[in-house]
């Protein structure tokens, strides 16, 4: 009787401590969970903190079809950076960043999807862009400022 109350013991111990955590992927992939757009022109957008100290700037592709991103100027602190670009338009696209010896690519996503660029960035200047078909060479570009 002793050795099945330990057993219940340790069972509801190991439980709960199995589910803590979470999914700390940076890896850049793409998923399909966002279909929001953003607004305005050429703004500067400056990351925002996420867990565990990284920077996530949000960006949107032109919901128009238009070969732009709804922002062509972003700033962040170096360190853990993440780009997440939503894709409200009907077209694929994709978020990458090159600059300073770095390449960090996003995935390419549909309509409604949602591209991920991840990596830890030196201060520096780099280029944001979508790497789908020439798309960046029509203009969807843009800088962004590490400090």
């Amino acid at each position: 009787m002793r050795a099945i109350s330990l057993i219940l013991l340790v069972g509801a111990i190991a439980i709960p401590v199995a589910g803590c955590g979470g999914d700390d992927d940076d890896s850049g992939g793409s998923t399909g969970t966002s279909s929001s757009s953003g607004g305005g022109g050429n703004t500067n957008t400056t990351a925002k903190s996420g867990p565990g100290g990284r920077q996530v700037i949000s960006i949107s592709a032109d919901p128009s079809g238009a070969l732009k991103f709804n922002k062509s100027s972003l700033s962040a602190k170096a360190g853990k950076v993440t780009i997440v670009m939503a894709n409200p338009s009907d077209l694929p696209h994709a978020i990458e960043v090159e600059g300073n010896g770095i390449e960090i690519k996003g995935g390419t996503v549909d309509k409604g999807g949602t591209s991920k660029a991840a990596g830890d960035l030196k201060a520096g200047t780099y280029e944001f862009y979508c790497p789908v078909d020439s798309h960046k060479q029509a203009g969807m570009k843009g800088t962004l400022t590490v400090s």
